[in-house]
């Protein structure tokens, strides 16, 4: 192991007996990046003060990008200088150009390098194009080049959901080199956005070793997200494993992870708290310790026992607010008073044991879907319920989802309009001319390229045709359907624009003209192409400038996922049961959309198709329910409210 000065004032880690890498948890990925950064440069200061090279390892990926724009903002804000720099970005794909739009020197060069002031020498990113008898002797060279610097001061990961850091995928030992690997399964599904399709991605990549990383003086591992909690846990807490390699990272004496509050959420201190110290009580945390006990000894809340809470490290819960048939009668009667029929409030009945307000009896409702699908596919039940209710339901679609259409179901499209032309005698000849434009324009794209405008605009209406046939069917009038098209998405790439002041003010518009007593978001931050969550921060931005509006003080805000995670049961606030029959009905809603049926353009971890998901987590979600002793229902689809 190679030893060197660490910076000074490098981050620190607090540890437990649970965790056996030092962790530091952030509220938000932006605080985390921050931190990260401001390490990474106080060590190039501190390398530049005594005349020497920083050798930063440097990663790619969603995870590091807000730290590289931090780092961006210090040399132009503050004259941070990296002409003492020396960088070895973890991996390439191969083969792939430097020109790819998936390539990692693109990546790099747009995130990081084309924006600071590091000599074009000092940049070392895994060649993708090299002939394939050459890559051996290109991976050793690579080591012998870091070696020659003195090996890395700082390596900075990201962390992937088979546990992989770099490319290094399960079965890599702790004393691999670099070198040149097959992609798992999994790593591919996962990148398969970026390409357009897993077909596209390439089979192949050159990585960093377990082994050069783990010679680094410093590593920070990073991961934002709920995606990444569970990867996280079996990391810092679980045994060491070539089948897990970030668990080879307890084996380093200088490695901090570093995470927001979403990833961490499995982590025994942030899951459950009261195994590590004392902690403070608060109501929805005694609901966590509640339905966890209920799991752990396979229970339902009502028959919980002292002995059972004793037994289970909640002694300290018992003794402030038992006996346990206190705690119990409390808990249950909080998670039966979540559930209701009526969304919307139920009119001229008591509702102060209600999640929903009884009046006004008849509500304007605003719901958000950051794609075409979204409102069906998480709260199609609800949705229909609304409506079949009596309110006035309108649906806003945040983006148009174009990126998310088969290149064939566009000529498929176009060459109906062609024959549509044809059959009723219309004038046919822009027509085919724009169907031969769009076979052309597909047929001459490379994996992954982004589509002619003309193609987007087809795409886009075919999410949109489809968002309309489900609103239909729903019974919604087309007054009540809004087609948002929000600027932020329209790029034709995977990778979108930051969000926008023009973004944010389409939804304060929409809102004032609405007027809503209720507004339903997208809470689903889980979504990996980070849609949902730039949806859901436009809406929070465009309700703090609202939120001094008289009529806003009557207009509450809840939160649905479902189509790539559930809320946790003590997280619940409001549980809609679903019939057998209002269930198919959803399932109906979601068939609308054809263009996603059978099979997804971008399906995540999960292969199924989205109706098979959300059926599974309503299901999911009313046997928790029936576990607990409540009520056994069919389906559930569950909402948490957002105080702004």
């Amino acid at each position: 192991m190679t030893q060197k000065t660490t910076n000074a004032s490098q981050l620190s880690g607090d540890k437990n007996m649970f965790e056996k890498i030092p962790v530091k948890v952030y509220d938000d990925p932006i605080d985390a990046s921050a931190a990260v950064a401001q390490e990474i440069a106080g060590l190039i200061r501190e390398k530049d003060s005594k005349g020497g090279k920083c050798v930063l390892g440097l990663a790619t990926g969603s995870t590091p990008t807000k730290v590289y724009a931090e780092l961006v903002r210090l040399h132009r804000e503050e004259g941070l200088s990296f002409k003492n720099v020396v960088t070895f970005n973890l991996d390439e794909y191969y083969p792939i150009t430097p020109d790819s739009l998936q390539s990692y020197v693109r990546f790099m060069n747009e995130h990081l390098f084309d924006h600071i002031d590091i000599p074009a020498a000092n940049i070392h990113i895994p060649d993708g194009t090299l002939p394939a008898e050459e890559v051996a002797a290109y991976c050793v060279e690579y080591e012998n080049k870091i070696a020659s610097y003195g090996g890395l001061d700082l390596q900075i990961l990201g962390i992937g959901r088979t546990g992989h850091i770099g490319f290094n995928e399960p079965g890599s030992t702790i004393t691999s080199k670099t070198r040149l690997i097959t992609l798992d399964h999994v790593t591919k599904v996962d990148a398969a956005s970026d390409f357009f399709g897993e077909e596209n991605v390439p089979r192949k990549a050159i990585t960093m070793g377990v082994g050069t990383i783990m010679e680094a003086s410093r590593i920070i591992l990073m991961a934002w997200g709920e995606g990444k909690a569970s990867i996280i846990k079996r990391a810092v807490e679980g045994e060491p494993s070539h089948e897990v390699p970030a668990t080879f990272l307890q084996n380093h004496p200088n490695v901090l992870a570093v995470l927001d509050t979403a990833a961490g959420d499995e982590l025994v201190r942030i899951g459950q708290p009261w195994m590590v110290s004392d902690c403070t009580w608060t109501a929805e945390l005694q609901r966590k310790a509640v339905i966890n006990l209920c799991a752990k000894v396979d229970k339902p809340i009502l028959k919980l026992t002292d002995r059972d809470y004793n037994d289970n490290g909640l002694s300290d819960l018992v003794a402030n607010f038992g006996p346990a048939y206190d705690i119990n009668i409390r808990i249950f009667n909080e998670l039966q008073h979540t559930i209701t029929g009526w969304p919307g409030g139920k009119p001229h009945v008591d509702d102060s044991h209600r999640p929903e307000r009884a009046e006004p009896a008849k509500k304007r409702v605003l719901i958000f879907s950051p794609h075409p699908d979204d409102d069906v596919i998480s709260m199609g039940g609800t949705l229909i319920r609304l409506h079949d209710q009596g309110h006035e339901v309108h649906v806003a679609y945040q983006t148009s989802g174009n990126i998310a259409v088969f290149d064939d179901d566009v000529i498929r499209f176009a060459d109906f309009v062609s024959d549509y032309h044809q059959s009723f005698g219309f004038v046919k000849e822009n027509a085919d001319r724009m169907f031969e434009q769009v076979v052309t324009q597909i047929r001459d794209k490379g994996p992954g390229e982004t589509d002619s405008k003309e193609v987007q605009n087809i795409k886009g209406l075919i999410r949109r045709g489809e968002a309309k046939a489900a609103c239909r069917y729903i019974g919604l009038p087309e007054e009540h359907i809004h087609f948002l098209d929000m600027p932020f998405y329209e790029t034709g790439l995977v990778k979108k624009k930051p969000l926008g002041e023009e973004d944010v003010n389409i939804i304060v518009d929409l809102i004032t003209k609405i007027k809503p007593h209720q507004i339903y978001a997208a809470g689903d931050l889980s979504d990996p192409h980070g849609t949902h969550r730039v949806c859901l921060d436009a809406i929070f931005r465009a309700l703090n400038i609202l939120k001094k509006e008289s009529w806003m003080k009557d207009c509450w805000v809840w939160l649905y996922r479902g189509a790539w995670q559930e809320w946790d049961i003590h997280q619940i606030e409001m549980a809609v049961p679903l019939s057998p029959g209002e269930l198919l009905k959803k399932r109906r809603a979601i068939f609308k959309h054809q263009s996603q049926k059978d099979r997804p353009l971008f399906p995540g971890a999960d292969s199924r198709e989205f109706w098979q998901r959300a059926e599974q987590r309503n299901r999911e979600t009313a046997h928790e329910y029936d576990r607990l002793g409540l009520p056994e229902y069919e389906a559930i689809e569950a909402f948490k409210r957002y105080f702004y």
